[in-house]
């Protein structure tokens, strides 16, 4: 096998890396966000992450890989119930995804200023802004795909195989962490073949890596095969929820473009254009190819609005190029660029502001107390055979995390990755159900009663006398929607 670490003897030489300006920025982002982490509490997705580890963990889950859960549960482990640890990777995925985008940018050619540009924008980016101290697998995800895209970018300027390797096992956590890496390999690697540099393709160690990479992710993919791919079918749901969470097919289309935030925003589609037409970018016009191919493929499958953020710090870097190009060549950007950074450093701390409203602990608090009250109520015979259940897998999620160690039984819930874990004992014949009304489960008990009913969305419901086994009910019984 040829292994080339540095074939070309013209092999550019880049320009110094800003260190000072870029760490000073993302020990910024990491300050900000290790202080957000403070107060609140669980995002409703970091709850679930947290119940999936602490109760659940597997090689994998319905609707989610198992690198979150796991981080989730060992930390939690290591002090129980303490938002702040948990979320510490979270906070160092962000702070670092702010440093790669720079080491993008110098490795296009971009100097100091450049560089300091494209992590300013990185840091200012508006999702990542809001969730990027929440452990959540999409926030783990932009510093992954940054990777990926400096990795490749580096081997094209200097053709170290040694990076493909790592290419590999950089894709493989990714798989690991969220299921949008593999789109993403399978766009770039197309990009590549069309666009170039082919020779990347006729190298061993590429698919050395994609060996690597596919041994790391298998044992999540093993788990998607034993349960049917469930994973195949969030699209679908992703898609149905969108009308309400970000306005539908034309809301997915403006947001992907603006979650870069306002100065990432200017950046990133300066930086899009350039890819695509620039000729000292032909080398690397495959990223800007891919970055249209996904952006068309999430507007007309109506993902969600984030699914671009690991593709905005390169963008990003490609554009602060350009703005360089134009300052050595006499052009005067300033008037465009500043104003955007004052713009977005502000609309950063808006959402940073909204996270802390998001992460209010008064809604799971309430769905825990009023379930304990009603559970508790149970004459005490009748508790052994009465499970939990969530309507949703958020308020189950709740039930897990918030409840007080003896307070209540582990939660069940027929949606999302709780309705693929072990279905209830045949032990359990009442169900005390918390959500708006338990239809789903009308037809499967002798009655169903409302026991408390001070919120419609949270409301307790007891139903008795199951009708049929368990084993029987659950595959009928769960699903993957929030309907």
């Amino acid at each position: 096998m040829q292994l080339s670490v540095r074939s070309r003897p013209d092999t550019p030489v880049v320009p110094a890396f800003a260190g000072r300006a870029v760490l000073v920025i993302a020990a910024v982002v990491a300050l900000a966000h290790f202080v957000g982490s403070f107060g609140g509490g669980y995002w409703f997705d970091e709850a679930y992450m947290l119940a999936i580890g602490r109760n659940h963990l597997d090689w994998g889950s319905a609707d989610q890989p198992p690198l979150a859960p796991a981080l989730a549960a060992a930390l939690d482990w290591l002090d129980p119930g303490s938002v702040v640890l948990i979320r510490v990777p979270a906070v160092l995925a962000t702070a670092a995804a702010v440093v790669v985008a720079a080491l993008i940018a110098r490795e296009l050619g971009g100097d100091r200023r450049a560089q300091t540009l494209t992590a300013a924008a990185q840091a200012t980016a508006l999702w990542v802004t809001m969730t990027g101290h929440w452990l959540t697998p999409y926030t783990l995800e932009p510093v992954q795909w940054l990777l990926l895209v400096w990795l490749l970018v580096r081997w094209v300027r200097v053709r170290d195989d040694r990076l493909l390797l790592a290419l590999g096992v950089v894709a493989g956590i990714a798989a690991e962490t969220k299921f949008q890496v593999l789109l993403l390999c399978a766009v770039l690697l197309a990009a590549i073949a069309i666009f170039g540099p082919r020779e990347l393709l006729r190298r061993p160690m590429l698919w050395l890596g994609a060996g690597v990479g596919l041994l790391i992710a298998l044992p999540t993919l093993l788990w998607q095969a034993a349960n049917g791919w469930p994973q195949l079918r969030m699209g679908a749901v992703v898609a149905g929820e969108a009308d309400a969470l970000s306005g539908g097919r034309a809301g997915v289309a403006f947001s992907l473009i603006v979650m870069a935030g306002i100065a990432g925003t200017v950046l990133s589609l300066y930086g899009l254009w350039r890819l695509l037409r620039a000729d000292e970018l032909r080398a690397y016009r495959f990223l800007g190819v891919t970055a249209v191919v996904l952006y068309v493929f999430f507007v007309v499958t109506v993902g969600r609005p984030y699914y671009l953020g690991g593709l905005y710090g390169a963008l990003c870097a490609a554009g602060a190029l350009g703005f360089q190009q134009r300052r050595l060549a006499g052009g005067r950007r300033g008037w465009v660029v500043w104003p955007a950074y004052v713009l977005s450093i502000a609309a950063a701390a808006g959402m940073l502001a909204v996270a802390a409203v998001s992460t209010k602990t008064d809604v799971p608090q309430a769905i825990v107390q009023r379930t304990v009250t009603a559970y508790q109520a149970l004459p005490a015979q009748d508790r052994d055979s009465t499970i939990v259940m969530g309507q949703s897998y958020i308020i189950a999620a709740y039930l897990d995390v918030y409840a007080r160690p003896g307070e209540l039984p582990t939660a069940y819930s027929t949606n999302r990755s709780y309705g693929y874990f072990p279905p209830p004992p045949d032990s359990a014949r009442n169900v005390l159900y918390i959500g708006t009304a338990p239809d789903e489960l009308r037809d499967h008990f002798a009655s169903c009663r409302k026991l408390i009913d001070d919120d419609e969305d949270q409301a307790v419901w007891l139903c008795s006398d199951r009708q049929a086994s368990w084993q029987d009910l659950w595959p009928q019984l769960r699903h993957l929607d929030m309907t």
